[in-house]
């Protein structure tokens, strides 16, 4: 159904300069080999000189403009979350693959019609789920694959980071539902996605959110309770109030046979590992923890490898569409939940 590109490498451009398009671009120039960078957009007409000039690469602030003048293979959408759909939708059309950031959109019909333009243009859609490609989280979804906790029992999930009333201030659209979305669906989508990722398909969700402290139209902080289809329970809680630095981003998981908390400020140290069954990879799980003082983690490289594989018809993509849908179906039951106080049931109708 898609093409590959196996004998030049992949032209891509960046659309969208701001704080994310940074992970993008390095990303990019550490798979030079496979991925050429021959353009940037950008509406912010003063940044969009300072990044051309410092890349040496020819800048836009209309991306249908660089979508008719530049010869393209893919675009990587690094713009506000709201904005994606009409901008992916743009590049398939112009039979274009598109890498975007999470979430995909903020609307679940948007996220749909991304999927089907990208389907009907024969295009590939990557979402970015960087997080998956983690030393750590690589190690427990392995224990996961080969059913070593047995049942699963409980699950629990936080997200304890501070994001102070500056951070929003600093661009219209933060904070906002048109274009950002809140705790959940922004700083926390890659949490999220580990719910379906990890534990398996969802079947109930009860969630509660609250602007408690900050001057947005969205939730700072909010709570949600999970029952999973395999009979697992859980729950995820998230602040955007802690105090005064990014605490705690970690999950745990109690199961019939094992019990696996990865913690740090972004499940980047396995604080416990513990099973019935040992296996080779346990003494692994030192290493496999590592030092970070960016959210981020470093698995944007990661994943632009998977993308590249995938170009190359090497591999098959971790995170397509559909599979960005999954923690998109997730966060709108979380929100159709706080807003009408009652269990919303998964799937959605649609």
């Amino acid at each position: 159904m898609f093409g590959k590109i196996v004998d030049r490498k992949i032209r891509i451009a960046v659309v969208g300069c701001g704080r994310i398009s940074k992970n993008h671009l390095k990303s990019i120039e550490m798979h030079k080999e496979d991925l050429e960078l021959v353009s940037v957009c950008e509406t912010n007409c003063d940044l969009l000189a300072t990044v051309s000039q410092e890349l040496g690469v020819p800048g836009f602030n209309n991306m249908d403009i660089m979508l008719q003048e530049m010869d393209l293979d893919m675009v990587s959408i690094c713009t506000p979350s709201g904005i994606h759909p009409q901008q992916v939708i743009k590049a398939a059309r112009a039979g274009v693959h598109v890498v975007t950031e999470k979430p995909m959109a903020t609307r679940w019909k948007d996220g749909v019609e991304m999927v089907r333009a990208c389907d009907d243009a024969r295009v590939r859609l990557f979402v970015v789920k960087q997080n998956r490609r983690n030393s750590t989280l690589q190690l427990l979804k392995r224990a996961m694959q080969e059913k070593r906790f047995g049942r699963i029992h409980m699950v629990s999930l936080n997200v304890f980071w501070t994001r102070p009333q500056e951070y929003y201030d600093s661009a219209a659209w933060r904070g906002t539902w048109e274009l950002d979305g809140g705790a959940f669906m922004n700083q926390a989508s890659h949490y999220v996605d580990l719910l379906e990722w990890l534990i398996g398909p969802i079947s109930d969700i009860q969630a509660m959110t609250g602007t408690l402290e900050r001057d947005i139209e969205v939730e700072d902080t909010g709570v949600m309770n999970i029952r999973w289809r395999n009979g697992a329970m859980g729950s995820m809680s998230v602040t955007m109030l802690a105090y005064p630095k990014n605490y705690e981003g970690s999950i745990t998981i109690l199961g019939e046979k094992g019990t696996v908390r990865v913690g740090g400020v972004a499940v980047n140290e396995i604080q416990t590992w513990d099973f019935e069954e040992p296996k080779d990879y346990d003494k692994d799980i030192k290493e496999a923890s590592y030092q970070t003082t960016s959210v981020y983690g470093f698995g944007h490289p990661l994943y632009f490898k998977n993308v590249v594989d995938v170009m190359r018809g090497q591999a098959e993509p971790e995170t397509d569409g559909r599979e960005g849908l999954k923690s998109m179906e997730v966060l709108i039951a979380a929100y159709l939940s706080a807003r009408d106080n009652k269990t919303v049931s998964l799937p959605l109708e649609y």
